[in-house]
C-alpha cells in the first residue's frame, strides 16, 4: 500500500503516543510505592540496630579521625523513636555513646573493636570495661570483636581467653559477633560467653538466598544454633538486606526487597522470642570503597537520616522517579528538536521511539551511577558512558532525520567519524567485561549504557579500524560465558549484561565486514548486504 502525503505526520503523532506511555510507565513501573505491613509504630518499639555514628562525607579512615557529637546526639534521638537499644563496634571516639543513650532512654550493646594489633584491641579493651562499668543502667551487653575469625586476625583459643579477661572485670553478660559459619569452625570459643551473637545476612551467603529463601534461611540457623548451643541464647547479631547494589544470583537489592525482608524478619523473630539487632541504623557511604555499592546501603534511614520506608509506611524502589522521568523526557524532546520534520514513514515511526529508549537508558544510568560510583574515576566514567550516549543519540537522530540544510552537514560530520564512536562503545564494553570476568564481586552491571550503540550500530554497521575492532570482538564476545559462569543463569542482571554484550559482540562483528571501504560523505557505507538510507 502507497504511503500519502500525511502519513508520515499521523504515523509520528502516534509513535510519540506510544512513546509517551512507554516513558511514563516505565518510570511510574520503577518508583511505584509498595504498602507492606508496618514493622515499626509510635507504640512498638524495635529491638535493636547497629550504630556507627559517621555523616555521610565521613569514614573511619579520615585523618584527623573525629566524630561530631551533636551528629550522635541527634542520631540516638531519631533512632529512640523506633528502638529500644543500639549496638556499636568500637569505643574509639563512641566514648560519649552510653551518655547519650542514657538522655534518650536506649540500652546500649557496648562493642570492643579486636584486630590483629595487641597494642590497640588492649586500649579497646581497656575503655569497654571502663565504659560498662561506669554505665550499667546503660550498657546491657558487651561484644568483645566483630567478625575478627573470619578476618583471620585472632586465633579462636586467643579470643576465648580476651573474652574471659573481660568477664572477670564486668557485670553484664559478654559475647562475641561473627557469621554464623565461624561459630561452628571455632568451637572453642563458645564455651566462653555468656551467649552466641551470630550474623545472617542471606545475601552475602556463599549461596546467596534471594529475597522468598532468605527468612527460611534465617529460620533454619536460627533453630539450628538454638538446639546445637543450648542452654544458652542466640542473639541474631545482624540482619538485614541492602537497597542498592549489584545481584548476586537470586538475592536483588531493592528499597522493597529490603522492606519485605525486614518487616518480616521482625514479625518472625517476635513470634519466636528471638533477640535480635537489625543492620543498620544510617546508610555508610564510606563502606561504597571496600564492598561496592552494597556495601553503602544497608541502612533503615539514608545517609541524610531520612526515612527510607523500609520500617513503615508505604516504600518505593526509586522515590526520585519523576525527576529521571523528567531527565529522559527532556532527552527526548531534545532528540526530536535536533532531528527536525521527518519526510519518511519509516524515521517517523522510529524517531519518538528511539528518543524515549535512549532518555530511559541515559537515566537509568544516571541513577545507577549516582548510588554506584565511589572515586573520582568511576565518576569520571559515568560521565564519558554519558557522553558516549548522548553522541550515539545525536548520529542515530541525524539518521533518521530529513537530511536538508545543516542537519545534512551535522549528519555528514557524524557519519565520517562513526568508527570513533563504534571503537569507544567496543572499547567501554571490553572494559567492563574484563572487570566483570576477572573481578565482579563489587562491580555493578553498567548494561544501560550499551544498549543504544550496541543497537543502532548493530543495524548500520560502519568503518572501523579492523585491527581494534577485531581485537574488542574477541575480549566482548569471549566473555560472555565465563561471565555467566561465575555469576549463574538465575541472575537477570547478569543476563541482561551477556544480551546486551552479545548484541555489542554483533555489532562490532559486522562492522568488520565494511570496514576498510571508503566512506561516501552524506551516505551510509555499502557492504555486502543491502543497506537502506536514514
Amino acid at each position: 500500500m502507497p504511503v500519502t502525503a500525511r502519513s508520515p505526520v499521523v504515523l509520528y503523532l502516534f509513535s510519540c503516543l506510544i512513546a509517551l506511555l512507554a516513558l511514563c510507565g516505565y518510570w511510574y513501573g520503577l518508583g511505584k510505592p509498595v504498602v507492606l505491613p508496618d514493622a515499626a509504630t509510635p507504640s512498638h518499639k524495635l529491638q535493636c540496630a547497629s550504630y556507627t555514628p559517621f555523616d555521610k562525607d565521613q569514614s573511619p579512615f579520615d585523618q584527623p579521625f573525629t566524630l561530631r557529637p551533636a551528629r550522635m546526639d541527634a542520631d540516638l534521638a531519631l533512632l529512640a523513636t523506633r528502638f529500644q537499644c543500639i549496638r556499636t563496634y568500637s569505643m574509639t571516639g563512641l566514648e560519649a555513646i552510653p551518655e547519650l543513650a542514657r538522655k534518650h532512654g536506649l540500652k546500649v550493646m557496648l562493642g570492643a573493636w579486636v584486630n590483629a594489633n595487641p597494642q590497640d584491641t588492649a586500649k579497646e579493651i581497656k575503655a569497654l570495661i571502663a565504659q560498662a562499668n561506669a554505665y550499667p543502667d546503660v550498657v546491657s551487653a558487651v561484644i568483645v570483636g566483630n567478625e575478627t575469625l573470619l578476618r583471620k586476625e585472632v586465633t579462636g583459643p586467643q579470643l576465648a581467653r580476651l573474652i574471659r579477661q573481660v568477664k572477670a572485670q564486668v557485670k553484664q553478660p559478654v559475647t562475641y559477633a561473627d557469621v554464623w559459619e565461624y561459630w561452628l569452625q571455632y568451637p572453642d570459643v563458645a564455651p566462653a560467653v555468656d551467649f552466641l551473637t551470630i550474623h545472617l545476612l542471606p545475601y552475602w551467603e556463599d549461596d546467596p538466598k534471594g529475597i522468598d529463601e532468605a527468612l527460611d534461611h534465617v529460620a533454619q540457623i536460627r533453630q539450628l544454633f538454638g538446639s546445637k548451643f543450648a542452654p544458652k541464647d542466640i542473639l541474631i547479631g545482624e540482619t538485614g538486606w541492602p537497597s542498592e547494589g549489584r545481584q548476586r544470583e537470586t538475592a536483588l537489592p531493592s528499597r522493597v526487597n529490603e522492606a519485605k525482608f525486614i518487616r518480616s524478619f521482625v514479625a518472625m523473630a517476635e513470634h519466636n522470642g528471638w533477640h535480635y539487632n537489625l543492620i543498620e541504623a544510617f546508610d555508610q557511604p564510606w563502606k561504597r570503597e571496600a564492598e561496592g555499592a552494597v556495601g553503602g546501603y544497608w541502612g533503615l534511614f539514608d545517609a541524610d537520616r531520612q526515612e527510607k520506608g523500609v520500617l513503615a509506611g508505604p516504600v518505593s524502589n526509586l522515590p526520585y522517579w519523576p525527576f529521571w522521568l523528567s531527565v529522559s523526557a527532556a532527552i527526548s524532546l531534545l532528540t526530536l528538536a535536533l532531528a527536525g520534520r521527518v519526510t519518511q514513514a519509516r524515521g517517523a515511526m522510529l524517531l519518538p521511539l528511539l528518543a524515549v529508549f535512549a532518555g530511559c537508558c541515559i537515566g537509568t544510568w544516571g541513577e545507577l551511577a549516582r548510588v554506584t560510583s565511589r572515586f573520582v574515576g568511576e565518576y569520571l566514567w559515568a560521565v564519558a558512558l554519558v557522553a558516549l550516549n548522548l553522541i550515539v543519540l545525536a548520529h542515530a537522530a541525524l539518521a533518521l532525520s530529513g537530511k536538508t540544510g545543516w542537519r545534512g552537514r551535522a549528519f555528514v560530520w557524524f557519519e565520517a567519524r562513526a568508527g570513533w564512536w563504534l571503537s569507544a562503545a567496543g572499547f567501554a564494553a571490553a572494559v567492563m567485561m574484563l572487570a566483570m570476568v576477572f573481578d565482579p564481586r563489587y562491580r555493578s552491571f553498567a548494561t544501560p549504557t550499551l544498549w543504544l550503540p550496541a543497537l543502532f550500530y548493530l543495524l548500520r554497521p560502519v568503518p572501523a579500524p579492523r585491527r581494534e575492532i577485531a581485537l574488542l570482538t574477541f575480549i566482548v564476545g569471549a566473555g560472555i560465558v565465563p561471565q555467566l559462569f561465575r555469576e549463574g543463569l538465575s541472575n537477570p542482571q547478569a543476563l541482561a549484561w551477556a544480551a546486551v554484550s552479545l548484541l555489542m559482540t554483533l555489532a562490532l562483528w559486522r562492522s568488520l565486514r565494511v570496514s576498510g571501504l571508503p566512506a561516501v560523505p552524506g551516505t551510509l557505507p555499502q557492504s555486502e548486504t543491502e543497506r537502506t538510507p536514514g
